[in-house]
């Protein structure tokens, strides 16, 4: 009987780690179909739109990069809360389309995994919740300090940067970010 319980419980064990991990890949597609049911109301509206009852926060904008298949939709803010269900627009920096930096942050494990297959030269499409679109041209990326970005907050140009946790690969945090930045191309106003 003693010999059945340690594979028994490594089995448990194993199963409760695979669920877990599951459990939050699971959490961030079913937040990003919400998400984007509250992001097309917000359009369709002029009004932001909560997904969820006790959500504090709403959907501010949609990032594509067609030719990877990448979309994601940016909630206000970056809490904790917020990031955990989507990429989040740091307060105080520009909105998309706006002069200035909009600067999107996001986890490099789900909402932001795909910046690792993002070229410099591709198109970022950014749409906001008031229906204006915007295009950007990836120009740069940069691996950085978390407290030395490089982010120029008082840039005179439309730019774009999306920043995540570097290196892509680790299970842990550290100290660095990754930031892609992108200059305005087009935009339907």
């Amino acid at each position: 009987m003693p010999r059945l319980i340690s594979p028994l419980v490594l089995v448990l064990v194993g199963v409760i780690l695979f669920g877990d991990g599951a459990y939050i890949h699971a959490k961030a597609w079913l937040a990003q179909v919400l998400l984007e049911r509250a992001f097309d109301r917000s359009v369709a509206t002029a009004q932001p739109a909560k997904p969820w009852s006790w959500a504090d926060t709403w959907p501010v904008a949609r990032i594509e990069v067609k030719r990877i298949g990448a979309s994601a939709i940016v909630l206000a803010g970056t809490s904790g809360q917020a990031l955990a269900f989507g990429p989040g627009h740091i307060h105080q920096t520009a909105d998309a389309g706006e002069r200035g930096v909009a600067v999107y942050a996001a986890h490099r494990d789900t909402h932001f995994r795909f910046l690792r297959d993002v070229a410099i030269g591709d198109v970022i499409d950014v749409t906001r919740s008031d229906g204006k679109h915007f295009r950007y041209r990836a120009d740069s990326s940069a691996v950085v300090r978390f407290d030395a970005s490089g982010i120029d907050p008082a840039a005179q140009d439309v730019e774009l940067a999306l920043t995540t946790c570097w290196p892509f690969d680790a299970v842990t945090s550290g100290p660095e970010r990754y930031i892609l930045h992108a200059t305005l191309i087009e935009s339907d106003r």
